[in-house]
């Protein structure tokens, strides 16, 4: 399987490892899309315009994405890390496919919230139960373009 056709697939994923399209993630789908073992149509954040874009890549027909897979145009949660809870593990660091998580050993961690793709990997990871899933903070008015 060449490396260069997974890398291409991979790249057009949206890297949100939300395992929507039955995979562990984005790397593994691109895989199993260059064996021939998955179809273009498996990733709902990706869209209608993922999905094509794959078919592209893969020279095969255009098609929609799965509707019945999963969520498309819902803002995925962000994690939250209870400050007063967290003991410094770091194995909600280990377990984060984006690195959307700082912090040291014995330290708190924190979440880089544009980061985090709402994955929830984090949250099974963490042996005291500090994690939660909120809604991503609203960013505010946009500033004015600067000139």
């Amino acid at each position: 399987m060449p490396d260069d056709l997974i890398e291409r697939l991979d790249r057009i994923l949206p890297q949100t490892q939300c395992r929507q399209c039955g995979f562990d993630g984005c790397r593994p789908y691109a895989e199993a899309m260059a064996r021939g073992e998955a179809a273009i149509d498996r990733c709902p954040p990706g869209g209608d315009a993922g999905a094509h874009a794959l078919a592209r890549v893969l020279d095969v027909p255009p098609r929609p994405y799965d509707r019945n897979r999963g969520r498309h145009h819902v803002v995925p949660p962000v994690a939250l890390i209870v400050e007063a809870d967290c003991i410094g593990c770091t194995k909600c660091i280990q377990a984060c496919p984006v690195d959307a998580i700082i912090g040291a050993s014995k330290l708190m961690h924190t979440v880089i919230e544009p980061l985090c793709t709402g994955c929830e990997l984090c949250v099974p990871a963490c042996p005291v139960d500090c994690i939660v899933m909120t809604a991503p903070a609203d960013p505010g008015p946009s500033a004015p373009p600067h000139r």
